[in-house]
């Protein structure tokens, strides 16, 4: 699981034993240390709340398209028309 970081900070943290246990489990099965599996984890939840923004900036702009459609139709189809 080797993969390519920039800057590494060490940190101290505070964590339920059973996610310790359970990190502890995950970097032996793949083979790589505590602070990976940790660190795989925030960057799945970044990832996560990253694509959620993007979903909802989708949605913002779509509607905001619609309504720009709706209200320049006319004009677009006029000017269509005499281009024509």
């Amino acid at each position: 699981m080797a993969t390519r970081v920039g800057e590494v900070e060490k940190v101290t943290v505070s964590l339920p034993r059973r996610l310790v246990r359970y990190a502890d489990l995950r970097a032996a099965a793949l083979q790589t240390s505590r602070s990976q599996i940790i660190g795989l984890a925030l960057s799945e939840l970044e990832a996560r709340e990253r694509d959620e923004l993007a979903r909802e900036g989708y949605v913002f702009y779509a509607g905001e398209s619609e309504e720009f459609a709706a209200a320049s139709g006319k004009a677009v189809s006029e000017a269509l028309a005499d281009a024509g």
